[in-house]
């Protein structure tokens, strides 16, 4: 089982959560909290040298804040998705982390066995929103340029860029389509390219704005 661990990073400004947080976490035979920052700055730093596979965020810390610590994983190619844990219910605090390279968002007053069902989505390459932030995203994407660049991608890539707005990782969408994880790999990089998208997120937003799910 130890390969299959999920490594995790706390980054919260008040130590009772994530004390709260680790000692919940720590009862999950699959996940592992291997390290906690008290801030945006020192999370970019702890997850440089951690590598955690998942990291949970707060949005409001002072200094670096959360969305300027994701714009700053997103430059430095960490691998880690980041699941934004906020108080914060209004849009302008979520969407803005959801732009900034976050993978969903949870509040936190979750359900404890819910968050560990969203670390373990967003850590299978799920992407979390719920139905009222994508829509302001939509909103605000309406009138950018990326229209016409669908017309350069296969049926294929439609094919999985759609399976990506549904929410499918890598593996789910191989086994649907019957092909290799490393191929879907290779899609999932060629859609990112031709649509000029960061990452899965806003494919996903792409895929339902053009009418691309199931």
């Amino acid at each position: 089982m130890a390969d299959r661990t999920i490594r995790v990073l706390l980054v919260d400004d008040h130590q009772v959560v994530r004390r709260g947080l680790r000692t919940f976490l720590e009862v999950q035979d699959d996940i592992e909290v291997v390290g906690e920052a008290a801030d945006g700055a020192e999370g970019v730093a702890r997850a440089e040298e951690l590598r955690p596979d998942v990291v949970l965020m707060d949005v409001k810390m002072p200094g670096m804040d959360g969305i300027e610590a994701l714009r700053k994983l997103r430059e430095l190619a960490n691998p880690a998705k980041v699941l934004v844990v906020t108080s914060f219910t209004e849009q302008r605090t979520v969407v803005p982390a959801l732009r900034a390279g976050a993978s969903g968002y949870v509040y936190k007053d979750v359900d404890p066995d819910a968050l560990a069902g969203a670390i373990r989505s967003v850590h299978a390459g799920h992407v979390l929103l719920q139905p009222e932030v994508a829509d302001a995203l939509l909103s605000q994407e309406e009138g950018q340029s990326g229209t016409g660049r669908g017309s350069t991608l296969t049926e294929r890539e439609r094919e999985v860029l759609g399976l990506i707005a549904d929410g499918r990782s890598n593996r789910e969408i191989a086994r649907a389509l019957v092909l290799s994880e490393k191929t879907v790999k290779t899609h999932v990089s060629n859609i990112l390219m031709k649509l000029d998208l960061a990452d899965r997120t806003q494919a996903a937003l792409w895929a339902v704005r053009h009418g691309l799910t199931q």
